[in-house]
């Protein structure tokens, strides 16, 4: 699993220029599932991730976590998040789940994380226009491999 967070004062993601999900201050997330992720390793990032002490203090040092400030959580699928681009121009996605994996992980991701902060996401497979206000700018890639 490779996830990039970025820390924001807002967020929010629109599917056919229809807003269907915004949060204030928090994490935004973007999740790629990759081949042979599991739940133990959804579980060890998502506990890495709202635990991470990325957000300032009252004296402006990065010494609170997601879970401190009580932040908010926007989780956008990203497959794109597992492409090589050794070979050629055009990025190979072999890296990346099935999607019916992918989407399962992503839900499981999503359920999870709602058991700790509150969460809101995109559309699993649709085309969507995400915007966001970096706070910072502050942006974590993790990649579950790593853990």
């Amino acid at each position: 699993m490779i996830a990039v967070l970025q820390r924001v004062s807002a967020s929010s993601v629109y599917v056919d220029n229809v807003k269907i999900a915004s949060i204030g201050k928090g994490l935004n997330i973007l999740l790629g599932i990759m081949e042979g992720d599991d739940k133990e390793e959804i579980d060890k990032a998502l506990a890495k991730i709202v635990n991470l002490r990325i957000f300032a203090d009252e004296v402006g040092k990065m010494n609170l976590s997601l879970l401190d400030i009580r932040g908010e959580m926007l989780v956008i699928s990203q497959f794109t998040l597992g492409a090589s681009i050794k070979k050629g121009r055009r990025p190979s996605f072999d890296a990346a789940a099935k999607p019916d994996d992918a989407q399962r992980l992503y839900l499981y991701f999503i359920e999870q994380a709602l058991k700790k902060v509150p969460v809101l996401h995109g559309k699993f497979g649709e085309h969507m226009d995400v915007y966001i206000e970096n706070d910072g700018p502050v942006t974590i890639l993790v990649d579950s491999k790593e853990l």
